[in-house]
């Protein structure tokens, strides 16, 4: 059959050419690099992160929920329960429901974190679960479990989860289960001026006597000073050792030092409190 092809390509100046075997390093190198090629492929696979905590109050139950993706994204979660939960039975929710809700983004890898050791040592066999709410959570858990190419549930250390704890509390606070928006805003420093700090006794300082007697019961020893400050007192008070001019009609006025009302004048008149046209 070969012969009669060759006689045929003869023809056309074309000689057949019978298929060499493959050399055998060939075939080695071959096999070494699409098993190194496939080796990181799979290594290169990050797991999603899941954070879970419980939390059962007087006022109510709920979840907090932190899901990280491959590419570091936080999703986070509080989930108010409308039914009373124990607090492991908080902790096995938030489990269910935080695998739940990876299971829908898409993941296939997930790597699970609690601080409840309980729930850690259950789900993972080392601990035998005895009530019959825990059993039946455990058989939602191993049904989730299979539809993961991988599954790991470590146990963390309380202060490592403070995120999912604050949100679990949250949840379980709320007065009803409406599902809400909740703005985080950044409050950069105080609303009171940085520099206000307590008197410290000084005897310049027209305020001195009146804090002493106001917060030691302490008085000069001079008859004549000591009504004074006593009448002067009255239209006075005290807050963490700053002294303020009571007033009925607006808000309590902090008192100044004579050198602090001097700088506060000059504030005035350059223009750093805003114009004071037609005052």
């Amino acid at each position: 059959m070969i012969g009669q092809v060759a006689i045929e390509l003869s023809e056309y100046d074309m000689s057949y050419l019978p298929r060499t075997t493959i050399k055998a390093q060939t075939l080695a190198d071959f096999v070494s690099e699409m098993t190194r090629t496939i080796h990181e492929e799979v290594s290169e696979v990050r797991p999603w992160l899941l954070h879970v905590d419980g939390s059962s109050t007087t006022r109510g139950s709920g979840a907090g929920i932190v899901l990280t993706t491959p590419q570091r994204d936080d999703l986070e979660f509080a989930v108010k329960f409308e039914f009373k939960a124990s607090n492991n039975e908080a902790e096995y929710e938030a489990l269910v429901i935080g695998m739940r809700i990876t299971q829908d983004a898409g993941a296939s890898h997930l790597l699970d974190y609690s601080d409840s050791k309980l729930i850690v040592k259950e789900v993972n066999g080392e601990y035998e679960a005895k009530e019959e709410s825990m059993v039946q959570y455990l058989q939602q858990i191993e049904m989730l479990k299979i539809k993961f190419k991988s599954f790991l549930l470590q146990q963390i250390l309380r202060k490592e989860n403070i995120k999912v704890d604050s949100l679990s509390k949250l949840a379980s606070t709320l007065e009803d289960c409406k599902t809400r928006w909740i703005r985080v805003q950044h409050l950069p420093q105080p609303r009171i001026p940085l520099d206000i700090q307590p008197i410290a006794s000084n005897n310049n300082d027209w305020r001195a006597p009146i804090i002493r007697w106001i917060d030691e019961g302490h008085l000069p020893g001079d008859k004549w000073e000591t009504t004074k400050i006593k009448t002067r007192s009255i239209d006075f008070i005290t807050q963490r050792g700053i002294l303020y001019k009571k007033s009925f009609t607006h808000p309590l006025l902090r008192c100044l030092s004579q050198e602090e009302g001097l700088h506060l004048l000059k504030e005035i008149h350059e223009g750093f409190c805003g114009s004071h046209i037609g005052t």
